[in-house]
């Protein structure tokens, strides 16, 4: 019998269905690889399981908030045992997309222009300084959420109505909005691991594009670029996964425009579910899925 793996899957963030997605299909591989598994959900009951069940790595298939924002992780040092992907500081820094930012500007690693807006502006005054240091459209989004949850393209006659949607949130995210391509790139430890450009029929790369299959985003590997512009992208997707310190594999979130690469996002905790891009860039490198999870397992116990 190879050992005991747990994983963590469910939570309670937005994202509570890609990770019972991921979970399930992680355990499936596993359990054909003669693992012992067990799925759980991250609740009060966690210390009794782990104390019981004694596993080896603990496979952390949580996805948004307390999953992959340094909560979850902070809890797992506790216990002592190897767990899968960045550590506590890597994961809140990526998930706090102000924070990311200003990390990406410092190191030279070119992102959307922004600013953050927490609600308190009156409305003439905030259109000006739109106008004045993004122009229109904008994007609109949340500071930690993952899946492009709650992310809007807006205008002029639509910002509002969109922020009141958004009140629940006491500060979000106004960014510039990039036209062109989109482009996911993964890093796997140390590895330039490949990239993925998504064609989506929707307005951009948002979350029903992301996991509702009837969405038809097109995904295309690999991606037409010059093997210069390929070098350029994923090496900025590995210095942003070094500069945060990430461990495990990422993904990282470009856009292409007027021959230039944004950073918009790293991922600390990527997909794995059927539609999830690490897999099939991974998939066309020679990776199979079972070696995949295979190598984020091992990375896990590298850390203790």
């Amino acid at each position: 019998m190879k050992k005991k793996i747990l994983i963590l899957s469910g939570g309670i963030s937005k994202e509570r269905l890609i990770s019972l997605d991921t979970g399930f299909q992680v355990a499936k591989e596993l359990k054909k690889n003669g693992y012992k598994v067990k799925i759980v959900e991250p609740d009060n009951s966690l210390k009794k399981i782990i104390k019981e069940f004694r596993p080896k790595v603990i496979f952390n298939a949580l996805h948004g908030q307390f999953g992959e924002d340094g909560y979850i992780q902070t809890i797992l040092e506790n216990f002592g045992i190897p767990y899968t992907h960045s550590g506590v500081i890597a994961s809140s820094i990526a998930m706090d997309k102000e924070i990311s930012k200003k990390l990406f500007i410092k190191h030279k690693i070119n992102t959307p222009k922004y600013f953050t807006y927490s609600f308190d502006l009156k409305k003439s005054y905030l259109l000006k300084k739109i106008e004045k240091k993004l122009k229109f459209p904008v994007v609109i989004k949340p500071l930690n959420e993952g899946s492009s949850v709650n992310v809007y393209i807006c205008n002029k006659k639509n910002i509002f109505k969109i922020l009141n949607t958004l009140k629940n949130y006491k500060k979000i995210m106004i960014e510039e909005f990039i036209g062109g391509r989109e482009i996911q790139v993964a890093i796997m430890g140390n590895r330039k691991l490949g990239a993925i450009e998504l064609k989506p029929k929707r307005k951009f790369y948002d979350y029903q594009a992301k996991y509702n299959s009837n969405a038809k985003t097109e995904h295309v590997i690999p991606v037409n670029l010059e093997k210069e512009k390929l070098n350029q992208i994923t090496n900025m997707a590995y210095k942003a996964h070094k500069v945060i310190g990430c461990s495990g594999v990422t993904r990282s979130d470009f856009k292409y425009f007027k021959n230039k690469f944004y950073l918009l996002e790293i991922n600390t905790q990527p997909g794995m579910t059927k539609l999830s891009l690490v897999p099939e860039i991974a998939a066309y490198k020679g990776i199979g899925f079972k070696d995949l999870i295979e190598w984020i397992l091992k990375d896990a116990t590298k850390k203790k």
